[in-house]
């Protein structure tokens, strides 16, 4: 009896165990099977739209191996191990636009309106369908030619795209000679040349040896609808900056094109939202055969560059309704005197198929015209510096108590703007003696960032740079004797200082880091993230992704510039490899403005690499 009760209790013990264990195993299978499998299928799922959105397949396996594998390398990162690669887009988007992708717009069925341009204006993907690889250059791609040489011609291979040679041969945008295209600086209204053209508009103006700069008085230039921004090119030897736009239309890789010669330019469109830049930004805009109707929506893209002209700016409009040739151009001539004169402007030059009218200096005008008078002046409570994603409205900005009682912007004469206290710091709230502090550290920083640099700079180096987030600009104002220019980018949540920046004789842009920015792959040469990194953190958005984007800009033997927390930097750090790029040197910030200690610079090198199916090349 003693035997087979303890036989029935070891029974008992050993299906209590197996229980136990069972339960165990239910309760890990529970967890950890779900875990996995849901963060596999997400992977897998992020992988099969980004094959089908970019790569134009059903996404394979393989493709959503590549997904997955990046799922995986961000658990990683956070579990303190490295990334271990990250996948390559295919070679056909090379000149991959996320925000600026017509592909997209399709997929997604946007609803689009073609008359008034929108389909040029920005559409980023959603979070589902953000492109998740790098950017290859082309095949044969070549590190760009430097500047000055490359204002006259640039690699065929990295720009592989002949047809405007072909369609604007007449005209002398561009030509094809052996392995290089060839810029002679011509334009659809300058045959003979921008140089001449230039020369011609400031003797138009009755400026001072024929100088369109006048004695620094202009230095800012909004070139609308540029080309391949000859325009722009031969102004920087007149110590004139342009921003010169266009969008990606019909006229592709023109702005590509610009960048790739290292002229200032950028991607945008007079659609439907105001242009990335604040009020009064602007000495001078320009259109030569831009091919826009300025008469639609009750003149609002007119109103637009109104908006962003200085008081007293000019507008020099090339086209062959100026000259009045026929009775369509004639009628277009009539309705357009007609819409600018009810806005203040006068005609100051005509000559052959150019006018230029000059901005008002004051209110004055405005209030003596007749009640109402349209185009309207716009509401009181509308903020003419706000852009990130405004609608334009038909309506006049008038200017403000300050500029009306100062007959103008206030501003000296270039350069020595660059360095005076301009009249709208007041806007911030900051004071002469703070703008001059600020501009005297980020002397010092770049003297700095020079002497880490130097080791790894060869002559003409750098040309195209980008400051991440620009504050008052006085990162690019430290450069003034280099043989660069600097997009200063303002984040849209940080305070507006763009007014800041321009009212300098500088050039920038609003954006958001969380999206891509309006620009080809592989257009800049050195990026300047200043606590940009930790920025993000604080966002809907991932560290991973700004990086990947920074990497997509980036010219190969590009540099980035991480100016930031330690912590940032370590994390940065664990991508290195992932990105094919370099570290240079890591050394502690600016005691003076950073006591912590905390603050760290930290340089990198992108190495040029090229892909051949699952392999890459890297140098240096």
């Amino acid at each position: 009896m003693m035997r087979g009760r303890t036989d029935g209790v070891q029974k008992k013990r050993l299906v209590t165990s197996l229980c136990v264990m069972i339960l165990c195993l239910v309760f890990l299978f529970l967890y950890y099977g779900s875990f996995f499998g849901s963060n596999r299928g997400k992977a897998l799922e992020y992988g099969r739209k980004f094959a089908s959105t970019y790569l134009g397949g059903d996404g394979d396996d393989k493709d959503a191996d590549l997904s997955a594998d990046r799922e995986s390398s961000r658990e990683d990162v956070d579990n303190d191990i490295s990334p271990k690669s990250f996948p390559v887009c295919d070679d056909r988007y090379s000149e991959l636009i996320p925000c600026l992708d017509r592909n997209l717009q399709t997929q997604l069925r946007m609803k689009v309106d073609l008359s008034l341009m929108e389909h040029y204006e920005r559409h980023c993907p959603p979070q589902d369908r953000r492109y998740n690889c790098l950017i290859p250059p082309p095949p044969g791609y070549k590190v760009p030619i430097k500047w000055p040489e490359s204002r006259d011609e640039v690699w065929k291979a990295n720009i592989p795209h002949t047809h405007l040679a072909h369609e604007k041969s007449d005209q002398n945008w561009m030509a094809v000679k052996g392995n290089k295209i060839v810029f002679p600086g011509g334009g659809t209204h300058f045959h003979y040349g921008a140089d001449k053209y230039i020369t011609s508009m400031a003797n138009m103006l009755n400026f001072s040896g024929d100088n369109l700069n006048n004695g620094g008085r202009i230095r800012t230039v909004l070139d609308v609808g540029c080309g391949v921004a000859s325009f722009g090119a031969y102004l920087l030897s007149r110590d004139i900056i342009a921003m010169s736009l266009a969008p990606n239309d019909v006229h592709q890789n023109q702005i590509q094109f610009a960048l790739e010669r290292g002229i200032p330019a950028f991607l945008g469109v007079l659609g439907t939202k105001r242009l990335p830049y604040p009020s009064r930004s602007f000495e001078l805009a320009h259109c030569s055969r831009c091919r826009i109707d300025w008469l639609q929506r009750d003149g609002i893209l007119l109103l637009e560059l109104d908006r962003l002209l200085r008081p007293g700016g000019y507008f020099a409009y090339s086209s062959p309704e100026a000259y009045a040739q026929d009775e369509e151009d004639r009628k277009i001539w009539r309705e357009m005197s007609d819409l600018v004169g009810r806005m203040c402007w006068k005609i100051v030059a005509k000559r052959d198929q150019t006018v230029i009218w000059v901005k008002p200096l004051t209110n004055a005008c405005y209030k003596a015209r007749e009640p109402g008078t349209q185009p309207p002046l716009c509401r009181t409570d509308d903020d003419p510096d706000a852009v990130w994603g405004v609608k334009m409205e038909a309506c006049i900005t008038p200017y403000s108590e300050q500029m009306d009682k100062s007959k103008g912007s206030g501003l000296v004469p270039w350069p020595a703007r660059l360095t005076a206290p301009p009249p709208r710091l007041a806007d911030f709230g900051i004071t002469n003696d703070m703008f001059g502090k600020d501009t005297e550290v980020w002397h010092r920083r770049v003297e700095q960032y020079w002497n880490l640099l130097k080791p790894k700079l060869r002559p003409k180096t750098l040309r195209n740079i980008m400051d991440m987030k620009a504050n008052l600009g006085s990162f690019a104002a430290a450069l003034r004797d280099k043989d660069v220019w600097v997009m200063n980018v303002v984040p849209e949540d940080d305070p507006n200082t763009l007014k800041i920046i321009y009212d300098r004789g500088l050039i920038g842009t609003d954006h958001d880091w969380c999206e891509a920015f309006s620009t080809y792959p592989r257009t800049y040469d050195l990026l300047h993230a200043w606590t940009v990194f930790s920025d993000i953190t604080k966002k809907d958005c991932s560290v991973e992704d700004l990086l990947i984007e920074i990497d997509r800009i980036l010219r190969p033997t590009g540099f980035l510039l991480v100016r930031d927390k330690r912590s940032i930097v370590e994390l940065i750090k664990k991508y290195l490899t992932a990105l094919h790029w370099e570290s240079i040197v890591m050394v502690d910030g600016d005691p003076e403005t950073e006591p912590d200690g905390d603050e760290v610079v930290f340089v990198i090198q992108k190495k040029k690499w090229q892909s051949s199916g699952e392999s890459l090349k890297d140098s240096l």
